[in-house]
């Protein structure tokens, strides 16, 4: 075989025209489709063809990628659980302790430190000291 009848074995390469490389681009950033499925999808067979077209022609900064880094959470899920429900549990004490001040301040010295439209917090406190 010579030079010239092993070129023409091999797979042609595709020129595709502008507007339809800026289509895809518009597709892929637009959030239509992703690379990949744009290559699917229009069958460009290169596998960086498309990745190409994007840092060439796209409107996204492909000089300085982000990288996004996902805190790795050193806790179990139910280690997790078990921290929730403690601060949850903080929290209602919290609230109970306060609730409790504020109905003390409002007996000794004649204050009324709770808005009327929410009767249900004046009582509640009440309901919250006869359970524990």
């Amino acid at each position: 075989m010579t030079h010239s009848e092993i070129k023409q074995n091999r797979r042609k390469q595709s020129d595709y025209p502008l507007p339809f490389k800026l289509q895809v681009i518009r597709q892929i950033e637009g959030g239509e489709m992703t690379y990949i499925q744009a290559q699917n999808y229009y069958g460009i067979q290169g596998k960086s063809t498309v990745l190409v077209w994007l840092r060439k022609y796209g409107t996204l900064d492909w000089t300085n990628p982000m990288r996004v880094h996902m805190p790795k959470s050193k806790e179990t899920p139910a280690q997790r659980i078990k921290r929730l429900e403690k601060e949850l549990s903080d929290e209602k004490l919290k609230n109970k302790i306060l609730n409790t001040m504020i109905d003390i301040s409002d007996k000794q010295h004649g204050t009324q430190i709770r808005k009327n439209s929410s009767p249900k917090h004046s009582g509640a406190s009440d309901n919250n000291e006869q359970k524990a």
